[in-house]
């Protein structure tokens, strides 16, 4: 299987998938969606494989969400990528192995989202944790809110969206977002560290409890489908368009010209 956007290696019953446009800080295009939802098919079908580790190539980031270049019709994604995107956390989600997020440098957006969904996180010491959606004319509505707060609670995840703040590594740490902060070169030893005890575990032990710890949040699939529906649909505004173009041209977004009741 030959990838372009990631590196995926299979070794001891580890499975690691790498974002690998570090020149991008990991943002993802549509085939950068494509390829991580492949190799999450593979390890889930892979009998060899008993855990799954998230990460992502260099030092500066995990992943920054979508990248701009593939912005189209406005202010929104193509249609294939909110098609892959909503594949790969469905895929994350229903892996009947743990997933580990191992998250180096900035996780924000639709990165923060990946973060959200793993099962578990481990943080290096220089992780940025944050959402953008609101300052760039866009949202999560699906598993990056409702699942969210879940995780860190209603007050704490509405002051994430509706802020758009950034946050450390310890600050993930006390929020319940992550499991654990480590220095960066030990980042990678820890999560295969945490994989390897979950080989010594019985593989269908693990595999219903993950199926427990999902099914009172399963529901929020439906949540992910509206919303992207809806935010397209928003990606067809003024609004979101002014949102854009701010950003852009590195300005204060203009809303009273656009907003309207």
């Amino acid at each position: 299987m030959e990838f372009k956007d990631i590196i995926y290696t299979k070794k001891d019953g580890i499975a690691k998938i790498m974002f690998n446009r570090p020149e991008v800080y990991n943002a993802f295009r549509t085939s950068t969606l494509e390829e991580v939802s492949r190799a999450l098919e593979d390890a889930d079908l892979d009998h060899t494989v008993r855990a799954v580790i998230l990460t992502a190539a260099g030092e500066k980031a995990f992943c920054t969400g979508g990248d701009a270049k593939e912005v189209k019709d406005g202010a929104g994604y193509t249609q294939d990528m909110d098609f892959w995107h909503t594949r790969v956390h469905q895929a994350i989600r229903t892996l009947t192995k743990p997933v580990i997020a191992a998250v180096n440098g900035y996780a924000i957006g639709g990165g923060n989202v990946l973060v959200t969904i793993c099962d578990m996180a481990i943080a290096a010491e220089n992780a940025i944790f944050g959402q953008a959606g609101p300052r760039v004319g866009s949202f999560d509505a699906g598993f990056g809110a409702a699942y969210l707060s879940r995780i860190v609670g209603e007050k704490k995840a509405r002051e994430i969206w509706f802020l758009c703040k950034k946050y450390n590594a310890r600050e993930a740490l006390e929020m319940g977002l992550v499991n654990k902060v480590v220095p960066f070169d030990k980042l990678q030893e820890e999560a295969e560290n945490w994989c390897k005890e979950i080989c010594d575990m019985s593989p269908t032990a693990i595999k219903f409890l993950k199926f427990a710890f999902n099914a009172d949040t399963d529901h929020i699939h439906g949540f992910e489908n509206m919303s992207m529906s809806a935010v397209r649909l928003f990606w067809g505004t003024e609004e979101a368009a002014e949102a854009k173009k701010a950003k852009m041209e590195k300005r204060k977004p203009v809303w009273s010209k656009v907003t309207k009741r």
